[in-house]
């Protein structure tokens, strides 16, 4: 077999189960090699949607995310793709063709376009050593939790791998003991034992808290059982970064999401807080609320399995590198020591957060749909809450929400509810508008058996519009809700008083476009609208559903001048 070949059948044995991609001469023997050796393949429309596809079906799947591309403008295609996916510490193997050739229109500097945006490179060099390459490509991108690109040169595929006889055997047994598992990226990395001192000073810590707050990020996400286990032993409330949202759902004490999209009760018990403790989770401008969240005499701690990772956004007092469920349970076996000698000496009981007042104040207003508005739908347009909460009632449980970014973001965010952690997928590290959809055709085909919900502004939906197509060809059961205010309406909020022309656009008729994709389509205007959403879920659903909301825009969002405190 030729290298483009073995670069295939390898990755397919090492676990990867569907890539995502646009086929061009440079990438067509490799992906047809996966597809050969049993991986799905995944025609995108553009490369840009194909990386975001294969970014958030990695995220929901627990597996790499695989990315085929043509040489040159195929890759160029995904960079802001590629650029989420790297801030976000995914782990994804781009496959790229490469024009080593300087005369080549094809040629650029592949490896330095990957490495601006925060990947690592690779290159193939021989058919000798294309396996190892690969396994090492494989290995990178779990260990480290990043975007490979693993170039492979027009000239080098076509060299003849020996595959056969002994060498053969070599290389099965090669990636047969490549010792890489994908479902826990985080258990890859990170060191082998725990600093005893670090493990139980956080005890002491947790032990002797009056309002101890966790935060868990994208890194904890495994990690439910444990962390419930140790927030009960010390009275803990529960919170999330965005990316999180959903991990602690069904809990008493779920305080849902920190940061500029927090509740008005999340955002007072965090910032009354005097231990919070971020658990994967960067604990950046966003999840923090600019740092307000955290009081002037707030304990932080941060745990994370990169070194890197601790005290990167802010000033920890206590940061700690190991795997979350290992250092959760390592410090509730602390907990248990120490409670031991306190009840020999007759200690106090630990007091913690909780109380039953609490519990009674988070179930009535814990979230958004139970903070008060003042409805302003009218004049042919229709208020995002809503909207929101009108959709929310009527899309089922079992749900997975992608939405972009945009004015309307919080809306879908924190609006419609998700059944856990798997009902949430967020990419939003490089805040690109225009990525939503193609996260929704990830994340829906990562759970089939959910109901996916794209939330989409109107320019990132017309940014994405492509995909469109993509969506009805693979059959994918969608309901796509395009908030339209008919601009761009972060910036038209920004820059109130100033010209507006360059971010103002006039009416598309979302519904007619999408009909000619093949969509069924409603257009909202009043909650009376919503009637078509429920027409269409009762029925077989064989067409996805497109719903072109003409929402009020007189008003910025709330989560919207927390925003902009970061410009």
């Amino acid at each position: 077999m030729i290298v483009a070949q073995a670069v295939g059948r390898v990755l397919a044995s090492l676990g990867c189960d569907a890539a995502f991609g646009v086929v061009g001469s440079g990438n067509f023997h490799v992906t047809n090699a996966l597809i050969e050796h049993g991986v799905r393949y995944v025609a995108a429309r553009h490369e840009a949607g194909a990386a975001t596809m294969a970014d958030a079906y990695a995220r929901l799947s627990g597996t790499v995310g695989l990315l085929t591309v043509h040489q040159g403008p195929g890759l160029t295609n995904t960079i802001t793709g590629l650029a989420e996916a790297a801030k976000s510490r995914t782990p994804m193997i781009v496959l790229a063709g490469e024009a080593t050739d300087p005369r080549s229109n094809f040629a650029v500097d592949q490896e330095a376009l990957v490495r601006a945006v925060g990947g690592v490179a690779a290159r193939v060099r021989s058919g000798h050593t294309c396996v190892e390459k690969t396994i090492a490509a494989y290995r990178t991108a779990v260990r480290d939790r990043t975007v490979v690109l693993l170039n492979l040169p027009l000239d080098v595929q076509e060299e003849q791998v020996p595959w056969d006889g002994v060498m053969g055997e070599f290389y099965e047994q090669l990636i047969q003991g490549a010792d890489v598992s994908p479902a826990q990226p985080a258990l890859a990395a990170g060191p082998r034992t725990l600093e005893r001192t670090a493990v139980e000073a956080l005890a002491d810590m947790l032990a002797t808290a009056e309002r101890p707050v966790f935060i868990a990020g994208r890194g904890a996400r495994h990690a439910r059982a444990e962390l419930e286990e140790l927030a009960g032993r010390t009275g803990v409330l529960l919170a999330t970064s965005a990316v999180a949202r959903g991990l602690f759902r069904g809990s008493p004490w779920d305080l849902d999401v920190s940061g500029g999209f927090a509740t008005p009760l999340a955002a007072e018990l965090i910032g009354a807080a005097d231990v919070i403790v971020g658990w994967g989770c960067a604990l950046n401008m966003w999840t923090t609320r600019h740092g307000r969240l955290i009081g002037p005499r707030t304990k932080v701690v941060q745990v994370d399995v990169e070194m890197a990772a601790l005290g990167r956004q802010r000033t920890v007092h206590l940061p700690i590198r190991g795997e979350v469920s290992a250092v959760a349970s390592a410090v509730s076996r602390a907990l248990d020591d120490r409670r031991g000698r306190l009840d020999e000496q007759g200690g106090a009981p630990e007091p913690g957060y909780r109380s039953p007042d609490l519990a009674e104040r988070i179930a009535g207003q814990g979230r958004w749909r139970a903070v008060p508005y003042e409805d302003e739908s009218g004049g042919g347009r229709i208020d995002p809450r809503t909207l929101t909460i009108g959709l929310d009632d009527l899309l089922p449980a079992e749900r997975v929400i992608a939405t972009d970014s945009g004015n309307f973001m919080g809306y879908p965010a924190m609006f419609l509810e998700v059944p856990d952690e798997q009902g949430f997928c967020f990419t939003q590290a490089f805040q690109s508008i225009g990525l939503g959809l193609a996260t929704a055709v990830g994340a829906a085909l990562a759970r089939p058996d959910r109901l996916p919900v794209a939330a989409l502004g109107d320019g990132g939906a017309l940014m994405g519009v492509s995909e469109l197509e993509t969506v009805v060809r693979l059959g994918l059961p969608m309901v796509i809700v395009v908030y339209d205010d008919e601009g761009y309406g972060a910036e038209v909020h920004h820059f109130v008083g100033r010209p507006l022309q360059t971010v103002t656009f006039p009416p598309v008729d979302f519904a007619e476009l999408a009909k000619g994709y093949g969509c069924a389509a409603v257009t909202v205007t009043d909650a009376g609208d919503l009637s078509g959403v429920a027409e269409w879920l009762k029925g077989p659903r064989e067409r996805p559903l497109l719903v072109h909301a003409k929402v009020t825009r007189e008003r910025g969002s709330w989560w919207l001048e927390e925003a902009f405190r970061g410009h």
